[in-house]
């Protein structure tokens, strides 16, 4: 039991100063903007903080299992771009999103089996694939166009708690994922990779199913970006792989793989839309953001190091 509680400590370290500080912003974007405390602006801004949700978690995924997604930003850019082409027609709403969803699992998928069955590092796969992706969505629409229907708008970005409603499904969908066989073997293979293998824990498939998921997830981020703008866009993404990687190890979310927790990501993922917010209040330009967020990954990646450092000092 004890060392149950052990394993639980150490994952969860640092959680308690990521929530402080998430607090902290939280009444300071209040300040800046009390009508967030109204039901209206709370629910506006859960809808611009989720798609950076669905992209955290789905980078988060990758981590765990002890890589990297490089091509987040261009798969949001795809989905938007296949949302916006796919649904009008005979495909309608629903063939749409299949088809939105079918492609980013299949994309995911393909990347997951060359990452794992090739043994090729992920940063170098990954970037190729972005490049791939981009290409493919600029082929398909060279410039922002195509439509969503109106009811799919409305009914996702609306007046709607839709957004809400599907944070929750996110959340009790990982809860649930944790507890499979190839949930377990995503964070055991990142952890200790042989280990894992050697215990019979089916660590290659995990993570190619974990790349089929983070597919899912982010073009699923696509589509909902294209509905909140009403059409689709080949560069929309451009700003979610950068936002993804820093939501992500701001959460606590390791490189190296099987370190950090999906609510660690998801609290990481909301600091980062909450800091995007106040900057804008406080009429920074919008190149602050990257600036803040390379801030973000290079500072919690050195703190690990430089408390190390103190210790051996002191």
């Amino acid at each position: 039991m004890s060392l149950y509680w052990a394993i639980q400590w150490r994952r969860n370290e640092g959680l308690g100063a990521l929530f402080l500080v998430l607090a902290g912003f939280l009444i300071l974007y209040a300040i800046l903007f009390p009508g967030i405390l109204s039901i209206g602006g709370a629910g506006r801004f859960v809808q611009n903080w989720f798609p950076m949700a669905l992209v955290a978690v789905a980078q988060a995924m990758i981590m765990l299992a002890g890589g990297i997604d490089l091509s987040i930003g261009a798969m949001v850019g795809l989905g938007s771009v296949v949302a916006a082409t796919s649904m009008g027609g005979a495909f309608g709403i629903a063939g749409g999103t299949a088809a939105t969803l079918g492609m980013g699992a299949a994309i995911g998928t393909l990347v997951g089996v060359i990452v794992s069955v090739g043994r090729y590092p992920a940063i170098i796969v990954t970037l190729a694939t972005s490049f791939i992706i981009g290409g493919a969505a600029l082929l398909i629409l060279p410039r922002p166009g195509g439509a969503i229907p109106a009811e799919l708008s409305e009914f996702l970005a609306g007046d709607h708690p839709t957004a809400v409603l599907l944070l929750i499904l996110l959340i009790l969908g990982w809860k649930l994922y944790q507890a499979t066989p190839l949930g377990m073997g995503l964070v055991a293979g990142g952890d200790n990779p042989i280990g894992a293998y050697r215990s019979g824990v089916p660590t290659r498939t995990a993570r190619i199913f974990a790349y089929a998921l983070s597919g899912l997830l982010t073009a699923g981020a696509g589509l909902y970006v294209a509905a909140q703008t009403g059409s689709g866009d080949p560069v929309i993404g451009g700003p979610f792989t950068l936002a993804a990687i820093a939501a992500a190890v701001l959460g606590g979310v390791g490189f190296l793989g099987g370190q950090g927790t999906m609510r660690g990501a998801l609290a990481g993922s909301l600091l980062m839309s909450v800091l995007i917010n106040v900057m804008f209040f406080m009429n920074l330009p919008p190149v602050a953001q990257y600036v803040v967020q390379g801030l973000i990954i290079v500072i919690t990646v050195a703190l690990p190091r430089l408390k190390q450092l103190v210790r051996r000092i002191a």
